[in-house]
């Protein structure tokens, strides 16, 4: 087998990827919840609330984005006195979040685009809208990219989307399922149609929760990775050297 590019989600060689079938992906979902045991979804937030809660969660552990989601809705009872409070409040009441300043402004950028759009910062209608729909308006919105906008679809809409945050976007490199350096904005394309929809929310916390113990950026626990056999990555990593 001729080694392609070491990937950058991870390094490990990668052969010429295949998409995987239907069986594939749902025995790695059959394995790692058999791990970790029973499936427990979120609760469920208000679709502007998980937009926001989707900002504060970016580049930080989801303890500090909780606790900066809470500080948040603490400070300012409504999303309009968080829209028209100084954005070094805004920033103040996150802080725990990282990035608190950034942060803040975007998400009064968000907020102003909605009630521009709406006449007043509520997303409730659009539970009334198609899939494609949804994601076409989410995504129009300052800052709100594929991941944000399928985090809303699945949390806080129940529909069948696939968020691909970093974890999951390393493990599908390392499985096979995606080409080596596959951006990220391309491995959300590619990603939501090939998962079976039944299982895209159960399958999303499964390999973010297998991202966080076992397939980690540096250091990969892959010697007793239950997805060893079925691995690109894990197969090439402990094979005996030549």
């Amino acid at each position: 087998m001729t080694p392609a590019a070491a990937s950058q989600q991870g390094g490990g060689y990668h052969p010429a990827m295949t998409a995987p079938g239907e069986g594939s992906i749902r025995e790695v979902q059959r394995r790692l919840r058999a791990e970790q045991g029973v499936f427990t979804p979120k609760p469920v937030l208000p679709i502007l609330d998980e937009v926001v809660a989707t900002v504060l969660s970016q580049h930080t552990s989801d303890t500090n984005s909780e606790r900066a989601f809470a500080q948040l809705k603490d400070a300012f009872p409504s999303w309009d006195e968080v829209a028209a409070a100084p954005v070094g409040q805004v920033a103040d009441a996150i802080r725990c979040g990282g990035i608190a300043d950034q942060k803040a402004r975007r998400i009064q950028q968000i907020l102003a685009a909605i009630r521009e759009r709406e006449g007043r910062i509520d997303l409730g209608r659009l539970h009334d809208l198609d899939d494609a729909t949804v994601q076409a308006y989410l995504e129009s919105l300052p800052g709100v990219g594929p991941k944000t906008a399928a985090c809303v679809l699945t949390f806080a809409m129940g529909r069948a989307a696939f968020p691909v945050d970093t974890h999951i976007h390393r493990i599908a490199t390392r499985l096979g399922w995606l080409p080596a350096k596959t951006a990220a904005d391309t491995a959300h394309r590619l990603l939501g149609p090939m998962v079976p929809a039944d299982i895209r929310y159960d399958l999303h916390v499964a390999m973010i929760g297998h991202g966080r113990a076992v397939c980690r950026a540096q250091r990969p626990r892959c010697d007793g990775c239950v997805l060893h056999d079925l691995c690109v990555y894990g197969r090439h990593s402990t094979a005996p050297a030549d």
